[in-house]
């Protein structure tokens, strides 16, 4: 498994289990809905302040995202 795919499925997983849904994270970060779904089913990443953003709300490390650690 490439990096990139490593980075999505982390990101994928982690708001799935979050326990927050899309929509609210959309909210808290200031994003559409559409958007978070693009970042869980495509091939697509948030910026990097996105991200950080979006790790906040979820309280996940980006370092665990971004595959710089395995502690979430």
């Amino acid at each position: 498994m490439s990096d990139i795919e490593e980075i999505r499925r982390r990101l994928r997983e982690s708001i799935k289990h979050c326990g927050i849904n899309q929509k609210e994270i959309a909210k808290a970060v200031g994003i559409s809905q559409a958007t978070v779904s693009d970042y869980m089913n495509k091939e697509k990443l948030p910026s990097i302040d996105t991200l950080a953003d979006i790790c906040k709300v979820i309280d996940v490390s980006p370092a665990y995202i971004l595959c710089f650690s395995d502690d979430i």
